[in-house]
């Protein structure tokens, strides 16, 4: 099972663990096209794939720049969505709603959207993953909207694999990972967190974005797998 020749989409490529599983789909074969909001960014993962991928700047907040960027690119097999900014911690107290529904803008209706404008050209034998989180299962002071979020991306996922089958759609749902998800902290902060986190994991490490990876590219070449919330975490969930 492998991706050899086919096109894979990846909204969200360019960086983190989106880009870490455009590598990965590269080195089973795939031929990739990744998209981004910033040039820079886009130039960026262009050097990292092989030759022949593809790379798009596209604001996937807006319905109609996603759905020319598939009118462009035209069949391909499969569509992977890591698109997201960095998180925040967001205390109810101090909650700031505006940002709240930008978090749900992107992670959540620029998921949808894309999937909706994708459909007409993804193969019938193609698939879908998408992308949750463990804040849904076990959330913390300040994580209600990111738990939001994390819920609402796996209960989408399970309806589209319904609604849209043949196709498959599946979701992977990391723990914490060594990523740019986290720049917005503070250095000090966010390397704290990362040696408690992994100081906790039965694994005794936080994850790296290439292990997070290879739970994407299992989700597309595993054709009895859809409706499925794959969780890479490490094992921190059972301590």
């Amino acid at each position: 099972m492998d991706l050899q020749g086919q096109r894979v989409v990846v909204l969200g490529g360019t960086s983190g663990i989106g880009l870490a599983t455009a590598e990965a789909a590269a080195r089973q074969g795939a031929v990739l096209t990744v998209a981004s909001s910033r040039r820079a960014s886009v130039d960026h993962a262009l050097t990292r794939l092989p030759d022949g991928c593809d790379g798009r700047v596209v604001d996937l907040t807006d319905a109609r720049a996603v759905g020319r960027l598939f009118d462009d690119l035209g069949e391909f097999s499969h569509l992977v969505y890591t698109a997201g900014e960095p998180l925040a911690l967001m205390p109810l107290d101090t909650l700031d709603l505006d940002a709240a529904r930008n978090f749900f803008e992107l992670r959540c209706f620029g998921a949808l959207g894309a999937v909706r404008a994708a459909l007409p050209y993804l193969r019938k034998d193609g698939s879908v993953t998408l992308t949750t989180g463990t804040a849904k299962d076990r959330p913390g002071t300040g994580w209600a909207v990111a738990a939001g979020v994390c819920g609402a991306m796996e209960a989408l996922t399970k309806a589209l694999a319904v609604e849209l089958a043949p196709i498959r759609v599946n979701v992977v749902s990391p723990g914490f990972v060594r990523s740019p998800l986290w720049s917005g902290m503070g250095e000090e902060e966010r390397e704290r967190m990362y040696a408690e986190a992994g100081a906790a994991s039965p694994v005794g490490r936080v994850g790296e974005v290439e292990d997070i990876a290879r739970a994407y590219v299992f989700l597309m070449t595993e054709p009895f797998a859809t409706g499925t919330v794959l969780t890479v975490d490490g094992g921190n969930l059972l301590v």
